[in-house]
């Protein structure tokens, strides 16, 4: 093949884990990865179709790739992800410019796809699996800082939350066997990464079964990969309410290694609202969960995500919500006006009859809200040392480094001889809504 690859990724963690499976997929079929579009022999779009405006995006991105498709017409283009198993049809019918349309459990076929395209012109591929996990993949890692990795270790949905098109488009959930997980794991170690995120549409409903029997749920993975290296940091995203239990909590709590920060998506404070979301919890099992976590982990980074303007939602809803938001007091959130997604619950069955000056003006109280309650938790971590993880240089100045600590804010702080990787104490001394200023202390 010996064709230059330029991968661009839309969305999600999700999305950009899935481009590094990609990258070695065609990386191993002599294709070299670039960073140059103007270059490039093959372009692929990594999509998201979480929300409308994802999805223009990725229209409007294809307009201004014409011009290389005319100076180029051996050129191929593809579309790649939700948007192409989602849009299939209308990709066909209005981008004669593509010529590779995979959904996410085609990526083995891309470059059987790609010779395809030098016969024909084009080609489709989005048929969903039940047991695809690309699990013995080692991906590719992409624009990375040799810091921090994500690794995949589930695929698809069954949640079925009535404003998502995530089951439509990435299939039924299974699980990747738990010794390839820590293989990996074990494998970035050794080549110096210091930081892991695990990754699921919700990783709480992970769960394998061995040779002899033994079940290892969400718990038991984040343990094993916790003891990869006491000097590793673990992550995780995503974690759906219904399902984080006590004993996830505690074994946080018991690994210094794995980090004191949750995000635990919300969507809504009313009870109402989550039932016609059908996120199967109610306010109070939410705020049980919170409680849970901050008795056991005093220290822990908390952010959600927060959707305003749900079908039906009433101004007492609404306030119901910026009251979970002031009782939980979130370190950060994804904060979202309701999207309606074609051929989901709420598309189907509930009119989207929030009117859009009314899901602007809510968005923008929950916004002001989350901003106040960034700030003063950020306040509360002025005088406070944090072991901070090494990222680099702030894109402002080569004179200051940024990290995370472990509740997964970022704090900057003038550079030292330290480097990328390197741990080191920081007192903060000051701060914003959205960062942290430190010195480094001994």
């Amino acid at each position: 093949m010996n064709s230059k690859l330029y991968i661009e990724t839309y969305g999600c963690q999700m999305n950009f884990s899935d481009s590094e499976i990609v990258g070695a997929i065609l990386e191993h079929n002599k294709c070299t990865l670039i960073k140059d579009v103007e270059q490039a022999d093959i372009i692929l779009i990594n999509t998201c179709s979480i929300r409308e405006n994802a999805e223009n995006r990725i229209f409007h991105r294809l307009e201004n790739l014409r011009h290389l498709k005319k100076k180029n017409p051996l050129l191929i283009i593809g579309v790649i992800g939700c948007m192409a198993e989602r849009m299939k049809d209308d990709l066909i019918a209005k981008e004669p410019i593509v010529n590779i349309i995979a959904g996410p459990d085609s990526y083995r076929d891309l470059p059987k796809m790609i010779e395809m395209v030098k016969v024909s012109g084009q080609a489709v591929e989005t048929l969903l699996s039940e047991e695809e996990t690309y699990g013995e993949i080692m991906p590719v890692r992409i624009d990375s800082n040799g810091v921090s990795a994500f690794i995949s270790i589930m695929r698809g949905c069954e949640n079925y939350c009535s404003y998502c098109v995530v089951p439509y488009t990435r299939g039924k959930e299974r699980s990747r066997d738990p010794e390839t997980i820590v293989n990996e794991a074990t494998y970035l170690f050794n080549h110096g990464y210091k930081e892991i995120t695990l990754l699921g549409q919700n990783v709480n409903s992970y769960h394998w079964e061995c040779a002899d029997g033994k079940m290892i749920n969400f718990s038991s993975l984040i343990a094993l990969v916790a003891k990869v290296s006491p000097t590793l940091r673990v992550r995780f995203s995503t974690s759906h309410p219904k399902d984080f239990s006590d004993e996830l909590i505690d074994t946080i709590a018991s690994y210094d290694n794995i980090c004191n920060f949750i995000h635990l998506p919300m969507q809504s404070g009313s009870t109402a609202v989550l039932k016609k979301m059908n996120r199967k919890y109610t306010r109070e099992w939410y705020l049980d969960r919170i409680n849970a976590i901050k008795t056991r982990i005093p220290d822990c980074g908390l952010s959600t995500d927060i959707i305003a303007g749900f079908c039906g939602e009433t101004e007492e809803d609404h306030q119901q919500t910026l009251s979970m938001m002031k009782e939980v007091g979130y370190d950060s959130a994804f904060m979202f006006k309701y999207s309606e997604r074609p051929g989901t619950l709420a598309q189907r069955h509930f009119p989207n009859d929030v009117p859009e000056d009314v899901k602007s003006r809510r968005l923008e109280e929950i916004i002001d809200l989350q901003q106040q309650s960034s700030l003063e938790n950020n306040k509360k971590d002025v005088g406070k040392v944090f072991e901070v993880l090494v990222e680099g240089e702030t894109k402002r100045s080569d004179k200051q480094l940024f990290g995370c600590n472990s509740q997964n804010k970022v704090i900057i702080f003038d550079r030292a001889e330290i480097k990328a990787g390197d741990y080191v104490n920081v007192k903060v001394v000051d701060c914003t809504a959205a960062t942290l200023m430190g010195e480094i202390v001994s």
